[in-house]
Parts: C-alpha cells; structure tokens; sequence
C-alpha cells in the first residue's frame, strides 16, 4: 500500500525588523501575547506535545498557540513535538494524513500556527470505539486469557474484512463500515481491538514482497506483547485476496523476527520478537492445566504438528498407514509434511488407490523453516 503523508514547515521570523522601528523598552513577550489573546501560551516541549496531542484528539484543522522562549530552535521543537504527540498515540499516527506549521515573531516570543488533516473524523473515530466494544463483547468470552483473545480478534479482523483493491481507503473506519481497507486499516483495527481488550501491541511500518512476485511494497502490522515476548501478527496477509469466505490464514500468526524477514523488512526501531510460537504453546501444554485442550486444538489449527519428527512421512507405506486410519475414521483429508521430491510424492499419492479410494486431489506448497514439503491431499 502507499504511505501519504505530508509535513510543510514555514517560518517568518521579524524580530529584527520590528526592533529597529519601536522602543527597547517594549516587552516582547507582552507584545506577541497581547496579539494572540485567545490562543495558548506555550513555554516548553512538554507542553507544545500536549497542546498539539489535544487538537488532534478534538480534530482541529487548525491550532494556534504563542510559545514563549527562545525561538531560534523552534522550527525543530515543533517538528520533534509533532513526531513526538504521533508516537505517543499509535492510532493518531496513522490517521493524520498531513500537517504543516508556521510562525512568527522575535528571538524570545513567536506566535505559531499548525495546520492538521485527517483521514479519519471525529465522529468515525467515536464510531470505531463504538463497533469496537460492541464486537469484544462478543468474541471475548468471561475467563479468556491474552492468547485466545488475540486467536478471537485476529480471526474476526480476517473473517470480516477484505483488502481494498482500489487503494483508496486507509482507515479502521473503512474497514468497519465498509467491510475492506488496506493494510494500514487492518493493522489500525487490530491496534484497536487488542488494545481495548487489555493486550499491548505497536503498529510496525515496512515493506513486504509477496512471494509469487518478489515485488516489494509499503506495508504495516503489528508486534503483540504475550507473557513477555513479543510476536509479529500481519492480519492483512492472513486474509486470502481475493478474498474467501470463511478462510482464515495462518501463515503470518505470531511469527519471530526471522520468520517475518523471509518476506517483510523494517528499518524503524521496534522490540524484538526472537520467540516461537510453537514452543511457547508446547510449554503451555506441558502444564497440563485447564486449558490444554484449548492449546492442543491451538497447534492443530496453526498446523504445528507437522513440525514433530514424528509426523514426517517419507515412504508410501507411511502415507498408506496414515490414510488408512482416516478412513477408518470417515474422513476424506489429510495434511501432513512430506520429506522427498515432488516426482517422489506423485508416486507415494498414487499408491492410494490401493486402498480403495477415488479422485485423488492434493496442494502442495514449501514447509516453513525445512526443507520439505506440507501437503494436503483429499480423496473420496
């Protein structure tokens, strides 16, 4: 997706020329308070973050405050201040779509003006928070820890929304009240609905190169905090596109650094997530408490068995054996990791039809972090 964000910086400062026509005995800082009666006086960092971080929140288009004290660094305080009141506020960041500033006055007092616009109103924003605590109320169920909030949000996000082919809507409000937006929206709506549901997460900003194309695009997502660790979660591309009802996609579910490197990049500074998953989810199974049942169906459904030694498959009469007890069971599918040639598993699949079965069908794609291959073969 495209970042369109735009900063304009214009600075007056006439000082000098106003000191050469009138008293020194004036007091500047009267004088450029008196002409701006009804803004703001302004006097360090800490309070033009809070005066700007304010107008933004209420969506003013416009801000006008005097700051007094030196002014020959103000264009980079105003500049570290803006940046400053974004970072502090993850969903504001994203949502402002440009801003610009100016100002004027002598080297103890200047009168500055802000310019902001948004991608995002007020009352969507409102909107947003609304739909927001409507769809935790009904996803997030009493006793839920942080992991199964996060499987409960991030299946929602993909299972309700669909990635904007147009590139023109970038907000958490398009993807709610339109049902699609790009990247940006996913990652907005997951910030959202993860932080009212009491789990801290950042939005991330980089590139991603699709596989198929290897072309690199702007992209963003998001890092979880869970017990300490922190995972990439990327729910834009854990949804099919085009988009397919009812499918969730896991590839990009709580993912390391390393995983995410094969085909994300960032530059920015964010924690580091050098954790797997799958181990954090063995650990858990291993305490054997009440929710163990919950995590095993977990690996099943973030395909993690197939990361077992003991679930490789690499002859046909493996294959059979593991077939034959679906059958016994009435199923009509299996998955499973593969270790040999693609020449190798034509002729293993075929070797089913021994057994009975008819219009044999499989997908078969790369596994992860190996050199073998995941495959989901079907049959009737």
């Amino acid at each position: 997706m495209r970042w369109k964000r735009r900063s304009v910086a214009k600075v007056v400062l006439t000082g000098s020329l106003i000191a050469a026509v009138l008293p020194p005995s004036i007091d500047w800082e009267m004088v450029y308070a008196s002409t701006s009666s009804s803004a703001n006086v302004v006097r360090t960092d800490q309070e033009l973050q809070k005066t700007l971080l304010s107008a933004m929140n209420k969506r003013l288009s416009q801000v006008q405050f005097v700051y007094q004290g030196k002014t020959n660094q103000l264009k980079g305080q105003l500049k570290d201040a803006l940046e400053q009141a974004l970072e502090s506020d993850p969903y504001m960041n994203y949502t402002i779509e440009s801003y610009g500033y100016s100002y004027s006055g002598s080297s103890k007092s200047a009168t500055v003006s802000v310019q902001l616009s948004y991608r995002e109103t007020a009352e969507q924003t409102a909107y947003v928070s609304k739909r927001v605590q409507s769809i935790l109320g009904s996803i997030i169920k009493p006793g839920m820890n942080d992991h199964e909030k996060v499987k409960a949000i991030h299946d929602w996000i993909v299972l309700h929304l669909k990635y904007d082919e147009t590139l023109q809507k970038y907000t958490a409000y398009d993807g709610l009240n339109s049902g699609s937006t790009v990247c940006q929206g996913y990652s907005l709506l997951t910030y959202k609905m993860l932080k009212e549901a009491g789990i801290t997460n950042r939005i991330v900003e980089g590139t991603a190169a699709p596989r198929d194309t290897g072309i690199s695009q702007l992209h963003a997502w998001n890092l979880v905090l869970l017990d300490g660790k922190w995972y990439h979660l990327d729910t834009t591309w854990d949804d099919p596109a085009p988009d397919k009802a009812g499918e969730i996609g896991i590839g990009y579910y709580l993912r390391t650094d390393k995983q995410m490197r094969k085909d994300h990049s960032w530059t920015k500074s964010y924690p580091a997530a050098n954790t797997l998953y799958r181990d954090t989810l063995t650990t858990f199974i291993k305490q054997n408490d009440s929710r163990q049942s919950y995590y095993k169906k977990l690996v099943q459904d973030l395909e993690y068995q197939l990361y077992d030694p003991d679930e490789i498959v690499n002859t046909s009469s493996k294959l059979r054996t593991k077939v034959r007890t679906v059958i016994k069971q009435g199923g009509h599918s299996l998955l499973f990791r593969y270790s040999g040639n693609h020449e190798n598993l034509m002729d293993d699949l075929q070797d089913l039809y021994r057994l009975g079965v008819n219009s044999i069908s499989y997908v078969e794609s790369e596994l992860d972090e190996t050199d073998d291959l995941r495959v989901y073969v079907t049959w009737k």
